[in-house]
């Protein structure tokens, strides 16, 4: 895509990645909430992300089977590895695209390898796909769709990137791309119209744009609703690494509790009822897609 016939995807906010923070794994694991679902009007259609890293012994186990429903989980594994009995052995820059739908219980069977840092975004649910079945697609990085051009390693995961294109699906039309730059790259990204989302730097820094970030950044930016367009990153003198997320805002009432999004406190509610039932289906059931 040419980048003169578009016009730009502006950074308009910035935020801050919270504190290290014990997470609930136990000793060795350290949590940073990135962003939170108080703001869901500004973060539309993303609900909340977390940053953490893992120092535990190999084998030990890694948090215990809970549920979700009326979301979908998007887990990068930045550093490091774990080994999932569902999902697989999830190895540095490897994704893990989960819909839990009307409900599963996940994380039955997961430990570490070691350190591992990781992100994972939850990505709120139109209505109209809060009923269907869980899945769940894995995407390794050695299949990934990976360009490299000018000190710069581009990572697609879902969208597109130049003239690559994720064979992802996704309920909600994304873009999710991880930048590797050396010194002073330079990558121009392109976003369908509508889509809205944010960039966080999780190592140097960089612009977007006229906009300087830095690492525990996160850089919020829209585009024209009508139009595609795009961004500009150039790296600083030593180098960054940035994730971006861009989504199509959903146009209807999102409210999370706990680990469930839904509509209406009806809808929570049920959630709750399917799942204390013993209704929800157990993520080791679900069929593993690799796009």
């Amino acid at each position: 895509m040419n980048s003169t016939a578009i016009s730009e995807w502006k950074v308009r906010r910035i935020t801050k990645a919270g504190k290290a923070e014990p997470g609930f794994a136990g000793p060795g694991h350290t949590a940073r909430k990135v962003f939170g679902s108080d703001n869901f009007e500004l973060t539309n259609p993303f609900v909340l992300m977390m940053d953490d890293t893992l120092a535990f012994q190999p084998g030990q186990p890694v948090g215990e089977a809970h549920p979700h429903a009326g979301l979908e989980t998007v887990t990068l594994i930045l550093e490091g590895s774990l080994i999932d009995a569902a999902e697989g052995h999830l190895h540095t820059g490897d994704l893990a695209w989960m819909t839990a739908g009307r409900g599963i219980v996940h994380n039955e069977d997961v430990v570490a390898t070691g350190h591992a840092r990781i992100l994972q975004l939850w990505v709120a649910l139109p209505q109209h796909h809060r009923d269907e079945p869980p899945a769940l697609q894995i995407v390794p990085l050695q299949t990934a769709s990976v360009r490299n051009e000018s000190g710069a390693e581009v990572r697609l995961y879902s969208g597109r990137a130049g003239e690559l294109e994720s064979p992802t699906v996704t309920r909600v039309p994304m873009t999710v791309v991880d930048l590797l730059l050396q010194p002073h790259a330079r990558v121009w990204q392109a976003f369908p119209a509508g889509q809205s989302g944010f960039a966080y730097v999780t190592d140097g820094r960089l612009t977007i744009g006229d906009v300087p970030l830095r690492a525990g950044e996160v850089g919020w930016g829209a585009g024209d609703m009508q139009a595609a367009s795009g961004a500009t990153i150039v790296a600083g003198d030593q180098g960054a690494r940035v994730t971006i997320y861009a989504g199509q805002p959903i146009d209807e009432s999102v409210m999370q509790h706990g680990p469930f999004v839904g509509g209406s406190r009806a809808e929570l509610a049920h959630f709750y009822q399917e799942f204390h039932a013993g209704h929800f289906v157990r993520i080791r059931d679900v069929a593993v897609a690799k796009p």
